[in-house]
């Protein structure tokens, strides 16, 4: 699950929680959002904490230079 789907079951726990008054036998939908809101909360924490690990920042590899192949020989032969 990414980020916009731990967004999306935070929000829906939100709306089962605050915004409606349903009432439905056996299933409390207050619990249910509260239940939808933590597992959102824990999937953002999880996922902030994965993507902190993989932006290892790693320095630029030099270039290396080979002054062999561009020096010149005073004969004209260049020793490719």
């Amino acid at each position: 699950m990414g980020l916009g789907g731990c967004i999306i079951l935070i929000a829906v726990g939100a709306i089962l929680t605050f915004a409606t008054d349903w009432d439905m036998q056996g299933v409390n939908l207050d619990l249910v959002g509260v239940i939808f809101m933590i597992v959102g909360l824990i999937g953002v924490a999880t996922f902030s904490s994965i993507a902190k690990r993989r932006r290892v920042v790693v320095p630029p590899a030099t270039p290396v230079i080979d002054d062999d192949r561009h020096h010149h020989h005073r004969d004209g032969y260049q020793g490719y």
